[in-house]
Parts: structure tokens; C-alpha cells; sequence
């Protein structure tokens, strides 16, 4: 089952736009600010959370328009759709009915590589985290309500906390449920990163695989027994008092990888390496979801590879089971490609943008 259709109303510089989309992967190439990664953002709202860009509905809108903006894409006999109306968040309709966010991760897997990407390993641990939690979500779709029910556990442990509490029947109960969902958070983690690596490990490719490992940091974040996480929650209560907030837990998880005979880590190796360990990730995600509908986004991604490992890309993209949609300032970047590709031309005039399929 794939995507059929793509079309987008009001979103970012696109007054509207409609998509005929088959299982080959389409090119889209304009210049700098011509609205390409508009679309493949919009693509990314039918998956949970924010998007490829972290933005707000509010931000998302056509700048000068107050009617909202609308994308909506046929899969098989669904219709998938998210709206934002003016002034309000995002909602979900599927086939006509409103649902969870949620629903859309059980229907389709959206996986996307960006730019702001390439300094993934160089990045804070948050920002490897969120990574991971997007690759466990689109193996484990469960994972974003696990996730939710942590978060919302915590915050209320946090404002104990801050408040400076001191019942400690509150405790036990917030705790437990953290430490059940934590535990869960965590065994999500771990079998995601295992998944990967074995989709690296079966797959012929030209890219290099990584050994991937959850780092425990100071929060015990790879600890998957809940009595163990309620016990040492309620061990460390007096230090999280005076730090006015919890310490310790999956939210502090961080993810390591490295890779080569030398055993390379990643944070260490050249911006290339780097770059092909993230591309190495990403088709893995894709061979691991091989029985799912797949959309694979990503922008700019040939930027800084070489000729050779452009054409290696190209090839196991083509390959994949699932639909990829990329961006880049021109034609001759995705030569290689040869007619396995579509290729869609993007325009911008008087703030608005266009396309037309070359």
C-alpha cells in the first residue's frame, strides 16, 4: 500500500498544491527558498508531533492568509488528512472521522533526514534522544502514548518537587507510573536499536553500519526494571528536592554509535562519515519497516556526497521498499537516478510557489 496522492492547501508558500505520487522516487529541485522543503514538511505532518522542522500550526500557514492550511494524502482506500484552522492547533481526520495523532503512526511510517541533521552526533544528548524516539515510533507506533504517559507523570513529580512536597504517598504514585512507563520507554529503545542494526547487518550497501547502544548517562536510562527505577526514584528524592526536578530516568537516555574496525565513535569521525552514518541509519529504518508503508523525506541530502556516493545512494534507494521523496537545487544532482526517478521542478513568483514535472 502506497501513498496515491499528495495535496496540500495554504501551507507555508504554497497556495495549494496536488501531487500524483507512484512508487518511484521523486526528485524536487528549485532554487534556495523555491518552497521544496515546504513540501516534503507537509509530508511529515501525517506522521505524530511536529514535523521535520519542529514548527507550530501557527508557523505553518501561508504568510497574509488567516483561513489555517490543510494537507490531505490518499493511502490505498484512506484518506489521511491534518488541519490547522486559523488560530487553533493541529488536528486529524481519517477517512472523514477525527482521530489521535497517534493513529496516523499506525498507518504510515514517515521517516526524514534534514540538513540541521548532519550535527546529530555533535548535538546535545536531547537532540539524539528525540532521534531515537522518531525511529522507535515509526518501528513501534505504541511508543508515542508511552511517551506521553511518562511525560505527564513526571511533570506532575516535577511540580511536587518544586513546590517542595513532602507527602510521600504523592511520590510512590507518580513514581510508579513513571517507572512502569520508563521501563517501557526503554525496552522500546532497545528493541528499535536492535531492529536497526539488524537491518544494517542483513542489507548490501555502501554505506557503513554502526553498533548502535543506549547510553546510560547519570540517569540509569538503560534500566528496563520498573521496581528498580520505583526504588532508586524514591532512593534519590531528597537530591531531586533540592534540584526541584527529576534527575534521573529515560528522559536523560542518550544514543551512542560508532563504527569500523577501530571501533570509531561517531562524535569523532569526519563530517562525511558522519553524514554516511546518518544515511546508513536512515535505510536501515526503512529495510526494517520493509512490511509497512514507508515514506522516506529527504532534503538536500546529496549537498556533500561525492559522485560515487551519490550514484550508491541512488541505487539503494531505488531499491528500497518505500516511497522516497528528495530535495536539491538542481537537475544534474540526481542524474544518476537515470529513469527510475520522477523529477519536479519548483518556481517561486511574487512569494508563491509552483510545480511542474520535467
Amino acid at each position: 500500500m502506497t501513498l496515491s496522492r499528495l495535496s496540500l492547501a495554504q501551507f507555508r508558500s504554497w497556495r495549494h498544491l496536488t501531487l500524483d505520487l507512484d512508487a518511484r522516487p521523486l526528485a524536487i529541485f528549485g532554487a534556495n527558498g523555491s518552497g521544496k522543503t515546504n513540501i516534503l514538511e507537509a509530508m511529515s505532518m501525517l506522521s505524530p508531533g511536529r514535523g521535520l522542522r519542529g514548527a507550530g500550526a501557527g508557523e505553518q500557514a501561508r504568510q497574509g492568509v488567516d483561513t489555517g492550511w490543510r494537507v490531505r494524502a490518499t493511502l490505498g482506500e484512506h484518506q489521511l488528512e491534518t488541519v490547522a484552522p486559523p488560530g487553533q492547533g493541529r488536528g486529524v481526520i481519517i477517512d472523514d472521522k477525527p482521530a489521535p495523532q497517534t493513529a496516523l503512526g499506525r498507518m504510515l511510517r514517515i521517516i526524514w533526514l534534514v540538513p540541521a541533521m548532519d550535527r546529530l552526533w555533535s548535538d546535545p544528548p536531547e537532540v539524539r534522544r528525540r532521534f531515537l524516539d522518531r525511529v522507535t515510533l515509526s518501528l513501534i507506533p505504541d511508543h508515542a502514548e508511552t511517551a506521553l504517559t511518562y511525560d505527564k507523570a513526571m511533570r506532575e513529580r516535577n511540580r511536587l518537587l518544586r513546590d517542595q512536597a513532602s507527602d510521600p504517598g504523592w511520590y510512590r504514585a507518580l513514581e510508579g507510573q513513571m517507572a512502569e512507563s520508563g521501563a517501557a520507554l526503554t525496552c522500546n529503545r532497545l528493541a528499535a536499536i536492535a531492529r536497526v542494526m539488524a537491518a544494517q547487518r542483513d542489507a548490501e550497501t555502501s554505506f557503513p553500519a554502526a553498533t548502535l547502544n543506549l547510553l546510560p548517562g547519570e540517569g540509569f536510562a538503560d534500566d528496563a526494571d520498573p521496581a528498580s527505577i520505583a526504588d532508586r526514584m524514591a532512593r534519590i528524592r531528597p537530591r531531586d528536592l533540592a534540584a526541584g526536578r527529576s534527575l534521573t530516568g529515560p528522559h536523560r537516555a542518550d544514543l551512542g554509535a560508532h563504527w569500523g574496525p577501530q571501533d570509531m565513535p561517531a562524535a569523532l569521525s569526519s563530517t562525511g562519515e558522519q553524514k554516511a552514518l546518518l544515511l546508513s541509519l536512515m535505510l536501515a529504518n526503512a529495510r526494517a519497516l520493509a512490511d509497512q508503508p514507508v515514506v522516506l523525506l529527504l532534503d538536500e541530502v546529496a549537498a556533500h556526497l561525492d559522485a560515487d556516493r551519490r550514484a550508491a545512494l541512488y541505487d539503494e534507494i531505488a531499491a528500497l521498499p518505500a516511497q522516497t521523496l528528495l530535495t536539491g537545487t538542481g537537475p544534474e544532482l540526481f542524474q544518476a537516478f537515470g529513469s527510475r526517478a520522477r523529477r519536479l521542478m519548483i518556481a517561486k513568483t511574487g512569494g508563491q510557489s509552483s510545480a511542474e514535472e520535467v
